[in-house]
């Protein structure tokens, strides 16, 4: 009967240092991902590549944005410039016609 209680004992011992060594393990490594897959060279260089095509097209479309502006300014300003002109114009043609309206009378 005692050798029971040891083989009892020692099974429950040995168990627990079985059950304590498999939790202080460190866990899995977590599957690798397509994401996280090493790319070659190659790769990288057409990634680069592409990206420098975009950075190029981008400062191409800032540049058109901007000279588009300055070209919109330009016509404000030539606007502003000619309605001045055409009011100035008016303001002859009123003065001319009354004064043609006061000599006639």
């Amino acid at each position: 009967m005692r050798n029971v209680k040891y083989v009892n004992h020692g099974f429950a011992a040995l168990s627990c240092a079985v059950l304590l060594g498999a939790c202080s393990s460190n866990p899995p490594p977590p599957p690798t991902s397509a994401a996280s897959k090493v790319i070659s060279g190659d790769q990288m260089l057409r990634d680069s590549q592409g990206i420098a095509q975009l950075s190029s097209r981008w400062q191409e479309g800032k540049q058109m944005v901007d000279k588009g502006q300055a070209l919109q300014r330009q016509g404000q300003a030539q606007i502003d410039q000619g309605q001045q002109l055409i009011n100035d114009g008016q303001k002859m043609m009123r003065d001319s016609e009354e004064g043609y309206q006061s000599i006639k009378q």
